[in-house]
Parts: structure tokens; C-alpha cells; sequence
């Protein structure tokens, strides 16, 4: 992983902000992308500097938006240099009742979560394409993909559906290339988007999986550091659930 050059989209908090400080102990350049978050992630690409010795920049980018997205590269690559991996990690996740819920919501939700992982995506393919250089992408699915949500979160659900959809046709494309495309489909982890819900009865959401407690947004950025090393060199097209047992095959 050394002087590898990493984007990840949605980095400065919850498990975005994991993956950054993961991968920058295994010795990648990390650019950590933000939205509105811009002292996180500079605090957080600070601390890589600080504590890992490795390069790290924030920058700006809403994934959602075409011109963003062409510029958030740009800017990895003048201060960091060509970016090797790309995680997409970038989400939003509104909460109501399907009945009540607005189409602006749920049209925004695809937006940020599917629009912006293939905007990301294409973005970085086109710059290794062009360079004939190899590559990774880690797209961040989830467990409610499979098994859905009793909590109104009909619009996040449907998108990370589509994320594995999305995940293994790029895949198939792209193998000859040697572009690497994966995905990790966590389950239920305490972040800021859940911890709410959590907090309000952890032991109801602890009883729901079979190892007995929910994840550490340390255990699900493990596998995403993995997946954007060369160790997963011979896994493409993959769905990781990393889930406490959730989901077993």
C-alpha cells in the first residue's frame, strides 16, 4: 500500500473517516473528500500527516455533481499525484414512512448514493484507462440491500441495492483492464447516521446479530483497506458482508 494514492468520498466522519486513518497506516496517500465538512477533513488529513508521516488532503467535492467530481480529482491529483483507489463511501440516508416520504428525498438519496459512486467511478476509470494504468474501486453497499429496513429507510435501501447491481456489471467491464471493482456490504455499526437509533436500546439492535453485538467502524474499514491493497489482487466483482453473521452463505 505504500505512496498508494487513495480518494474516499464521504471521509470526513462515520466510517469514512475510519477508512482514511486505516489506509493511511498501511502507508497510502489519502485524499479525504468532504461536502460541508470541511474542518473534519481537514482535521483529519491533518492527523494522518501528523500520526502516519503519510501526504493527506481534504477535498471538496459533492459527489452528486458532475463538475464537482471532475474537480475533486483534479485536486487529489495536483497535491497528492494520479490516484490509484477509490472508495465510495459517500451517502445520505433520509428516514419516513414510504407514504410520507417526499420524491425530492428519495430522488436526492439516488442522487448522492448511485449517480455519485458511477460519477466517482467514471471519473477514476477514465484517468487510469488513459494512463493504461491498473486500479482499484471499493463501492459501500449494506446489509439492508438484502434485507431491507422496518424503519422508513426505503430510498437508502434501494440505493445500496443497486450499488451491488452496479458493482458487478463495472466489474466485468473493466477485468480486462486489471481494474479491480469490489464491494463491502457492512451491518449494522455505530455512526453518526444510526447512533440515535442505537443509543435509544443498544441491546435491541446487539440481540439482532449472531456474534451478540453490533460493529466497530474499525472492523468494516479493515476489509475495505484489503480490498484497495494488492493482497486482493485475484477478487473482482465481490460483495464482502462484513455483518456479525447477518448474512451468512
Amino acid at each position: 500500500m505504500t505512496d498508494k494514492v487513495v480518494l474516499v468520498t464521504g471521509g470526513s466522519r462515520g466510517l469514512g473517516k475510519t477508512i482514511c486513518r486505516m489506509l493511511a497506516e498501511e502507508g497510502a496517500q489519502v485524499a479525504v473528500n468532504y461536502r460541508s465538512r470541511r474542518e473534519e477533513a481537514e482535521a483529519i488529513a491533518r492527523g494522518v500527516r501528523e500520526e502516519f508521516g503519510r501526504r493527506a488532503a481534504a477535498v471538496y467535492g459533492d459527489v452528486s455533481r458532475e463538475a464537482d467530481v471532475i474537480a475533486m480529482f483534479d485536486e487529489a491529483e495536483r497535491q497528492l499525484g494520479p490516484v490509484d483507489a477509490l472508495v465510495n463511501n459517500a451517502a445520505v440516508c433520509p428516514v419516513g414512512a414510504t407514504a410520507e416520504l417526499p420524491v425530492e428525498d428519495f430522488s436526492q438519496t439516488l442522487q448522492v448514493n448511485v449517480t455519485g459512486t458511477f460519477l466517482s467511478s467514471r471519473e477514476l476509470v477514465r484517468r487510469l484507462l488513459a494512463a493504461a494504468r491498473r486500479g482499484q474501486i471499493v463501492n459501500i453497499s449494506s446489509q439492508a440491500a438484502f434485507r431491507g429496513s422496518q424503519s422508513g429507510k426505503t430510498a437508502y435501501d434501494a440505493s445500496k441495492a443497486a450499488i451491488i447491481g452496479f458493482t458487478v456489471s463495472l466489474a466485468r467491464e473493466l477485468a480486462p483492464h486489471g481494474i479491480n471493482v469490489n464491494c463491502v456490504a457492512p451491518g449494522l455499526m455505530h455512526t453518526e447516521m444510526v447512533a440515535k437509533a442505537i443509543d435509544a436500546d443498544p441491546e435491541r439492535f446487539h440481540r439482532r446479530v449472531p456474534l451478540g453485538r453490533i460493529g466497530r467502524t474499525e472492523e468494516i474499514a479493515a476489509v475495505v483497506v484489503f480490498l484497495c491493497s494488492r493482497h486482493a489482487s485475484y477478487m473482482t466483482g465481490a460483495t464482502v458482508d462484513v455483518s456479525g453473521g447477518l448474512a451468512m452463505h
